[in-house]
Formats: C-alpha cells, sequence, structure tokens
C-alpha cells in the first residue's frame, strides 16, 4: 500500500501532462513553418490561448509529479507517466469528436496492463533523494550531450515524423532529467524545509531543465504528428528515468525469475505503442499540412 498514493498522484499527473500536450498540439499547428527552433515560435505560442491553457495544466501536473516523486521512488512515479501516452490519445479524439478506433482502445490497453505488470514484478524502490558530485556531473554531462545530439539531429530533418520524434526524444531526456534533480530538490524540502529548497543548486536546475524540455517538445508538436512525437515523449522519459533512479539514487528493482514478467510487461507496452499509428487522432496528417 505503501506505493499507492504515489501511483495514484502519478497518474494524475499523467493525465495532466496529456491534456497539456495536446493543448500545445493545437497552438503549435499554426505556427509558421520558418519560426521553428527559434525565439519566434515562443512568441508566436505565447498569444496562443490553447498553448497559454496547456502550460497552465502543465504546471499543475509538474506539481503532481513533485509530489509523487517525495512519496515515491523514481523507479515507481515515472514509469507510470507511460499512461500519458493513452490519455493523449482519448483527450485528441474527444476534442477532435471523433471515435478513437479499435487499435487505439488496444493500444491503451496494452500499455495500461504491460505498465501494470512490469510494475507489479519489478517493485522498484529503494535508493535515497541525495548523490555525491561526481554522479551529478556524469548524470548532468551525458543527459546534455543526448540532448544536443537529438536535437542537431532533428534540425538536419525536414518537417514530418522523423523531426517530431527526435525532438520528443530530446524532450523525454529533458524531462527525465526534470524530474530527477526535481527529487533532490523535494527531498531538500522535505528533509531542512523551504530555506533549504530556495538555496538548492538543484532547484534552479530542475526549472531550467524543464524549460529546455518545454521548449523541445513545442518544437516536436510543430514538427509533425502526435502519434509520431508521443510514443518517443513518453517512452523515452520512462527508461531513461529508470536509468537514471539507478545511476544518481542507487534505486533497484527485482531480478531473478522476476526478470520473466518484467520483460512480458515491456512486451506489452511496446506492443501497444507499435499499434499507434493506427490510431492517429489526427487522421494521418501528411507531413507541410497546415490547419
Amino acid at each position: 500500500m505503501s506505493g499507492l498514493v504515489p501511483a495514484l498522484v502519478a497518474l494524475l499527473a499523467a493525465g495532466g501532462n496529456a491534456l497539456g500536450t495536446v493543448l500545445q498540439r493545437i497552438a503549435a499547428r499554426t505556427v509558421p513553418e520558418g519560426d521553428a527552433f527559434s525565439v519566434r515560435l515562443v512568441r508566436h505560442l505565447v498569444r496562443s490561448p490553447a498553448w497559454l491553457g496547456g502550460i497552465a495544466v502543465i504546471v499543475g501536473a509538474a506539481a503532481c509529479q513533485a509530489l509523487a516523486l517525495t512519496l515515491g521512488s523514481l523507479s515507481l512515479v515515472q514509469p507510470i507517466l507511460v499512461t500519458e501516452l493513452p490519455f493523449t490519445l482519448l483527450i485528441a479524439c474527444a476534442l477532435a469528436r471523433r471515435r478513437l478506433p479499435a487499435a487505439g482502445w488496444a493500444a491503451s490497453l496494452m500499455v495500461a496492463a504491460g505498465l501494470g505488470v512490469g510494475l507489479a514484478a519489478a517493485a522498484p524502490g529503494g535508493g535515497g533523494d541525495t548523490a555525491s558530485g561526481a554522479r551529478w556531473t556524469v548524470t548532468l554531462a551525458g543527459a546534455g550531450a543526448a540532448v544536443a545530439l537529438c536535437a542537431a539531429a532533428a534540425l538536419t530533418r525536414p518537417r514530418g515524423r522523423a523531426r517530431a520524434a527526435l525532438f520528443a526524444s530530446a524532450s523525454a531526456i529533458a524531462y527525465a532529467l526534470t524530474a530527477t534533480l526535481m527529487k533532490a530538490a523535494t527531498g531538500t524540502f522535505d528533509d531542512h524545509g523551504v530555506g533549504a529548497f530556495f538555496t538548492a543548486w538543484q532547484t534552479y536546475a530542475f526549472v531550467a531543465a524543464g524549460a529546455c524540455a518545454l521548449f523541445l517538445l513545442a518544437n516536436a508538436m510543430e514538427s509533425g504528428p502526435l502519434v509520431a512525437s508521443q510514443p518517443a515523449l513518453t517512452l523515452g522519459e520512462a527508461l531513461v528515468s529508470l536509468a537514471l533512479g539507478s545511476l544518481v539514487y542507487g534505486e533497484r528493482v527485482r531480478t531473478g525469475w522476476w526478470l520473466v514478467p518484467e520483460g512480458a510487461g515491456a512486451a506489452l507496452v511496446t506492443w501497444g505503442i507499435l499499434l499507434l499509428p493506427g490510431a492517429d487522432p489526427e487522421g494521418g496528417e501528411p507531413a507541410g499540412e497546415r490547419h
């Protein structure tokens, strides 16, 4: 039962992130193509009520995520955010007044079932909320390099699914780093109070990493359809978070024969994601199309 409350709060965060992502995609589809990856993109979006509404929802989701990370481990909370994927499909179809096709329901059920089986078998936990300076140096350097490589690769591609997926991958890594830093900052708040929270470098680092992740996500939303960006975003964030939870905080999952149901859960999640192209809530919008 100790993991139930952070799991439920993480689900709430996933739903908020999904709504925020759909609203950002609505706004990003109106951005002129020449404004991508520039200050002009931000200037265009801040005049959009849909984008501002999406940001407000995401801020609320971030607060839920911070609470979940205070109550539970990074390895428990972050994989639950994979449910953002089916939530996004459901919300996008509802706002577009379209029925979610059978492939979408199948994908959603597979992701949910796989996540449940995998987490129950892995029983992630352990570790703490502090890390050495050496671990932080390796983490920040590695994550920063990975984000830069994904963004650079995206910029070489024309607008379309590949560009959207690469920007989303960069955003996923940045969001995973944000969560890792946020856990340290909330742990400081929980242990030493508000004064220590505002003097911890991780507090300002997670804000900066989150802003970077948000900018990269805006470019992913501008570059292509949700079915291209959302799988890379949600699954990438979960996988990178699991790795960072182990590297930075020493969190562990069960091994031995537990690897069998863990693998089965991962396979179900992957299979569900592979079904997503058949559940495109935007009707297979071709690259370059504007509305």
